[in-house]
């Protein structure tokens, strides 16, 4: 079974996360199937917090895969400040 959920980079202070789809039984920083986005709750400035590409979120959750409650919280959170399709 596929899941979308975080891995964790960056320094011991300053992590950096990035949303992958993964197989359900690999580790948390282990293989991934795809990169979906990239979340940085300590961004500062200009760096941008939270930027996930929706289309292929959507595509995955789709096809069978389930988000973990963190990722679904920040998808929630990224399709309120998307702007409106026109």
């Amino acid at each position: 079974m596929v899941r979308i959920r975080l891995q964790r980079h960056g320094s011991t202070h300053a992590p950096v996360y990035r949303v992958v789809a993964c197989e359900s039984t690999t580790r948390r920083d282990g293989r991934f199937v795809e990169i979906l986005g990239v979340y940085s709750p300590c961004a500062k400035g200009k760096e941008v917090e939270l930027k996930l590409n929706l289309d292929r979120i959507d595509h995955w959750v789709s096809v069978g895969a389930q988000p973990s409650d963190t990722v679904r919280a920040l998808v929630r959170r990224a399709r309120k400040t998307a702007p409106a399709a026109a």
